[in-house]
């Protein structure tokens, strides 16, 4: 696997990239040798916090964990990788593209399913026309983490959610 480490308000020091090269280089028997993989280590406050992030030919695995200590935090996202890996296997391969990038013995290897996705409820309700604002506030007021709403600046369907730190997003579709 090919890495780009980079720190954001702290040094890569030649310890940290062998650390984080070693823990995510377990990850290898699943990849292909050319697979890429971004590592982001910051630091704020006391935090210590790595994202990773293995873009993929459809898809993009990217976990991130923070701590007290940048080598518990780089130990704890590549168990949440490896996860996140046999738990949506069976769907990340069904898509053949994605297929390409993971190595032919992680592909025929069986895992259990029981984690397997199941919509068990479907909700259909009225798109309000408003603005994005305003969809904050209807968020709050049920309580929801997100919210659906028709824009009516750009008559288009979007989404607010509810980010760490009590601010919020709005994602906007292109077509």
């Amino acid at each position: 696997m090919r890495y780009t480490i980079t720190g954001r308000n702290i040094e890569v020091t030649p310890g940290l990239k062998a650390a984080v090269e070693d823990k995510i280089g377990k990850l290898e028997r699943y990849f292909t040798p050319d697979t890429e993989v971004i590592v982001t280590l910051s630091v704020q406050r006391e935090r210590q916090k790595i994202e990773v992030t293995i873009p993929m030919k459809g898809n993009i695995i990217r976990a991130e964990e923070t701590s007290n200590d940048m080598y518990v935090s780089i130990d704890l996202v590549e168990e949440i990788i490896e996860r996140q890996i046999k738990k949506y296997k069976k769907k990340l391969i069904d898509k053949k593209q994605s297929a390409l990038s993971f190595s032919e013995a992680f592909v025929q290897e069986e895992y259990d399913a029981d984690d397997e996705i199941q919509i068990v409820k479907t909700k259909k309700f009225a798109v309000k026309p408003m603005d994005p604002e305003e969809a904050c506030v209807q968020m709050e007021l049920l309580g929801h983490n997100f919210y659906v709403f028709l824009n009516s600046e750009t008559d288009q369907v979007n989404v607010v959610y509810k980010r760490k730190g009590n601010t919020y997003g709005l994602i906007e579709p292109e077509f």
